[in-house]
């Protein structure tokens, strides 16, 4: 398949090419498409710096991209070379004492910090201790605005400016003389699109491997096998390790030496990484969210009535939703995963015990007490303990979801 980005070129002062902002593309028309910014940019890491690296699309330049306050919180940035890399601070992070502890955490860990389409407010000082590029939108704040602001940041020490959407040669001069070091926009040059082949992933085995990381005791060679079952994915993984993004003693050769060394926390990161990248191309993620409440409400429905159950009654319910996230009948999606006969036969509808326990969840969920009465007639329980159950699964997908943005 074919995955794109849209590169454009920033100037110096004597118009030499220093650097490229990398801006995410879904396809061949070069405009941003409409969907949320960290989905944007998980896809813009998954297609590019773990496909064939950022260095390759800069022409070993220093690439800048975007992060707004999702990706700050997901912690997307880890996932790109420190030295490769200019981190776009969005305008649109608000400057809470939260977010600066993030981002000097990134300052701590090299990477160079720029701050996009700026617009001064008091709130901001603690960031500006901590960039190195400040970038304002001529647009948005044109040059006679913001000359007083500046010429009081030109007299901080390590901190430049870039002008951005400069349209006119005058405008370049205007900027340059008032001091800004870096320009980019139409006057000098458009994104130009860049096409790559890549590998489509498949979902499901993404699905797989986050029922595995939810576990409190992660089976590291179990999962290594769903890499290996998913030549994108082991692909990815791979990349990710060898690219430069961590530091390594020693080069990695297999996909369970990768995940040893990656640890419990960045292997599920790296996951939320894929599922949001995911995004993008898919579903928004309450249906992801809405599965990791099935699978828990599931799985504690079977303690109840089928404790020998409860492994595949969890994973009932998170992948009970895969037909609709994936947009393909559910026969097609189980086809070819590695399923027990019970647990394909119950997402396909076919009456079983784990079939009636999704039921019980289904109907909850939509509040069809008639629906819900009758499934638990099925399997001789009481409805009385579901709305702990639910209350319980609600709180727990909840507190993952905390884990993983924390």
């Amino acid at each position: 398949m074919k995955v794109f980005v849209a590169r454009q070129a920033i100037f110096n002062r004597k118009k030499h090419v220093v650097a490229y902002e990398l801006l995410f593309r879904d396809g061949t028309k070069n405009s941003f498409p409409n969907v949320a910014e960290n989905a944007a940019t998980a896809k813009l890491i998954m297609d590019n710096q773990l496909n064939l690296g950022t260095r390759y699309l800069t022409s070993g330049k220093k690439a800048l991209i975007n992060i707004g306050e999702d990706s700050l919180n997901q912690e997307l940035a880890q996932f790109l070379p420190a030295d490769d890399v200019i981190l776009e601070l969005l305008e649109t992070i608000p400057p809470t004492s939260a977010n600066y502890e993030k981002v000097r955490q990134l300052f701590h860990s090299n990477y160079r910090l720029a701050l996009d389409d700026f617009n001064y407010s008091k709130e901001w000082e603690p960031f500006l201790k901590l960039a190195r590029l400040v970038k304002f939108d001529l647009v948005e704040t044109p040059l006679e605005q913001i000359e007083p602001l500046v010429n009081q940041l030109k007299k901080r020490k390590n901190l430049k400016l870039l002008a951005e959407k400069v349209e006119t040669e005058e405008e370049f001069i205007t900027a340059r003389n008032m001091g800004f070091s870096f320009f980019q926009g139409y006057f000098f040059a458009k994104p130009t699109m860049i096409a790559q082949n890549d590998i489509e992933i498949n979902y499901a085995i993404v699905m797989l491997i986050y029922a595995e990381a939810l576990k409190p005791n992660m089976n590291i060679p179990k999962i290594a096998e769903l890499f290996a079952q998913d030549t994108a994915l082991a692909y990815k993984l791979l990349r990710l390790i060898n690219s430069g993004v961590f530091p390594i003693k020693n080069r990695i050769e297999s996909l369970k030496q990768a995940l040893v060394y990656l640890g419990h926390e960045r292997i599920i990161k790296f996951v939320n990484l894929i599922m949001t990248a995911h995004v993008a191309e898919t579903k928004p993620t309450e249906l992801t969210r809405l599965s990791i409440v099935r699978s828990r409400f599931c799985e504690l429905l079977s303690r109840q009535v089928a404790p020998s159950l409860t492994s595949m009654s969890f994973l009932t319910g998170l992948f009970s939703l895969l037909d609709a996230i994936l947009d393909k009948p559910m026969d097609v999606v189980v086809e070819r995963l590695p399923f027990p006969e019970l647990l394909r036969d119950a997402l396909v509808g076919e009456p079983n015990t784990l079939f009636y326990i999704l039921n019980i969840v289904k109907a909850y969920e939509s509040g069809s007490w008639w629906a819900m009465q009758e499934a638990c007639t099925m399997l001789n329980i009481s409805d009385e303990n579901l709305p702990e159950f639910h209350a319980q699964a609600v709180s727990w997908a909840d507190m993952y979801r905390e884990h993983v943005y924390s």
